[in-house]
């Protein structure tokens, strides 16, 4: 006799408080339990389940998994289905090299464009992930300073070299690589983003380009400690 297999614990949740196509609403709930990290990396993907969950057939979530196939949080397998995309630490640098030429890229023309609205935006970003920091939410963490650089991203007005960013991000995001740094490095890494804050503020590029460096130049030098063997964030 076949053993059911128990429920999947991150689908219950997954909202379902939607308009608009099941396509649409089970998209952006299951990148958003993948961002967060509740589906971590390697995690099968029970269609399902997801299908029960939102009352409807198995079609509208393949066509959001392969949404998140294209965008590359989510691997597929003929026989193993979908899971979660993993990264190996090799991967993880060559991410972290594409995001520090994106945003250096658009530093420059986000000083010159800025308003203030924007200048409230990254200030936001950057006091909610010092909060997280200091209540120890790693989850917390990650999003908020995803949302930190993202926010000075934007403000260049260039909005497909914006997307370009993002989605380099979303790639690493999975693998939540913070939850390997000691807390001297974390405290260290925030205090680069008070200082990119400041210089973002001020409208001085030259310095919130070089801060910006420095800081790329700490995350690499993390992801270069990292253990080559095995993947990254997996359940």
């Amino acid at each position: 006799m076949r053993v059911p297999r128990p429920p999947t614990a991150w689908v219950a949740t997954l909202s379902t408080s939607w308009s608009g196509s099941a396509r649409e609403a089970i998209l952006r709930e299951l990148k958003r339990v993948i961002l967060d990290g509740a589906a971590a990396p390697g995690l099968p993907i029970p269609v399902d389940e997801v299908a029960a969950r939102y009352q409807v057939s198995r079609i509208p979530v393949r066509e959001a998994l392969m949404s998140l196939v294209g965008e590359g949080l989510v691997e597929h397998r003929s026989r193993a289905g979908y899971t979660v995309a993993t990264l190996t630490p090799g991967e993880l640098r060559e991410f972290y090299l594409v995001r520090e030429a994106l945003e250096a890229a658009a530093l420059g023309a986000a000083v010159r464009r800025a308003t203030a609205a924007d200048d409230a935006l990254v200030s936001q970003a950057h006091a909610a992930t010092s909060e997280a920091i200091r209540a120890g939410d790693s989850r917390g963490h990650h999003r908020e300073s995803r949302r930190f650089h993202l926010a000075l991203v934007n403000a260049g007005g260039m909005p497909r070299l914006a997307r370009m960013f993002e989605s380099a991000w979303n790639m690493t995001e999975p693998a939540r690589p913070m939850d390997y740094a000691s807390r001297d490095a974390v405290d260290l890494l925030n205090d680069d983003h008070e200082r990119m804050l400041h210089a973002f503020r001020a409208r001085d590029a030259a310095a919130l380009l070089e801060v910006s460096r420095l800081h790329h130049g700490r995350l690499q030098n993390f992801v270069l400690a990292l253990p080559e063997s095995g993947e990254l964030g997996q359940g």
